[in-house]
């Protein structure tokens, strides 16, 4: 019912801005967020709950591996309908200590011949307080996680501002949140990459560890696309020195290369972080290398142009523990995480099932 429903309401949704479609999707959800019963009616809940595609990570357990990315619901206005939607777990923000406005409109852009967006929102939100403020007596059948970022008000030089604004977002969030990722790959935020180089991230997150204590939530590292491979592998150093929990990998990128989008176009929707399937390619490749650095025990989350079974498939092939989308949720529609485990066990099945025998062809 979903998808037919999006099948009609998309040609409409695309001809809106897309600020003035997500902000209308958010409306649509009120009802269904306020009201159980209406929750029950999004979609179907089974095949999204099957045993055969829970995956534990992190002391939780995930009904499912396919998550929404961080950036679709910054200040947790929708998190009970989202979840009804059969999404394996949300990741909610990413906030601010400070609460702050977006950048300056247009600020989010799609590029439908290439299945993707350009967005340079810059962490609109109301402020860590407020979100943990909202979440609290939320009780969700998944995990939930929350992104923080560094308030664009304090200067990415003032290590020790840095280090007390992403605590104080630490501090408030950690009661509501069932793992915590760290953003410091956000494009949109001027000099927030600085954040990844390793000296830096060492600092910060060995800060954080320690506000954490010992019963505090997971804490997981968001990386960019854009990393050199040496640069990648000396922040993955830091990841395992300090003793974080894992990486999700990736972030959006900087570049447009591949795209099918004409050039002129795409230099005149300007700057900001290019997510979807032409990122696919090189989170995949960051996924596998994060793996392969951080051993077995560690969780790798991957996203980047996951829109189907078979991007969840190479995805986990590669190393992820789980798999996010926001994209593809948006392109796809609110279908899209019921369609992609049903393909995931039909898959599995077949994968289990004996090969018939041969006919006996004797005579």
């Amino acid at each position: 019912m979903l998808s037919a429903l999006y099948s009609v309401l998309r040609p409409l949704l695309f001809a809106l801005p897309p600020a003035t479609a997500h902000e209308l999707a958010f409306v649509a959800l009120s009802a269904t967020e306020r009201v159980g019963p209406l929750r029950r009616l999004l979609g179907p809940r089974a095949c999204t709950r099957s045993s055969a595609l829970e995956v534990r990570t992190m002391g939780l357990t995930f009904p499912n591996p396919v998550g929404l990315a961080g950036g679709f619901d910054k200040d947790a206005r929708r998190p009970l309908s989202l979840a009804a939607l059969g999404f394996g777990h949300l990741e909610l923000g990413t906030v601010t200590a400070r609460p702050q406005l977006a950048n300056p409109a247009p600020n989010l852009f799609r590029l439908p011949a290439d299945g993707a967006l350009i967005n340079r929102l810059g962490f609109p939100n109301a402020g860590a307080e407020a979100l943990a403020a909202r979440l609290r007596g939320v009780s969700l059948d998944a995990p939930l996680g929350v992104s923080i970022g560094k308030s664009r008000v304090v200067d990415v030089d003032d290590e020790a501002a840095v280090l007390a604004d992403y605590a104080a977002s630490l501090r408030a969030v950690a009661c509501v949140a069932d793992f915590v990722v760290v953003n410091v790959s956000s494009p949109n935020t001027p000099n927030l990459r600085a954040m990844q180089r390793a000296e830096s991230a060492r600092a910060l997150l060995a800060h954080l560890t320690r506000a954490r204590g010992g019963s505090g939530p997971p804490l997981l590292l968001k990386v960019a696309p854009d990393l050199s491979d040496d640069a990648y592998d000396a922040l993955l150093s830091v990841v395992r020195e300090v003793g974080l929990a894992g990486v999700v990998a990736t972030n959006t990128t900087l570049s447009r290369d591949g795209l099918s989008t004409p050039s002129a176009r795409v230099a005149e929707l300007g700057a900001g972080g290019l997510s979807g399937p032409p990122l696919r390619a090189r989170a995949t490749a960051m996924v596998r290398r994060a793996r392969e650095a951080l051993g077995a025990s560690a969780t790798v989350i991957g996203v980047g142009g996951v829109s189907s079974a078979d991007d969840v498939t190479r995805m986990r092939d590669a190393g992820a523990d789980l798999c996010q989308l926001y994209t593809g949720f948006i392109y796809e529609g609110p279908s899209i995480v019921a369609d992609v485990c049903r393909a995931l066990t039909i898959g599995r099945s077949a994968a289990r099932a004996p090969a018939s025998p041969a006919p006996d062809t004797a005579s």
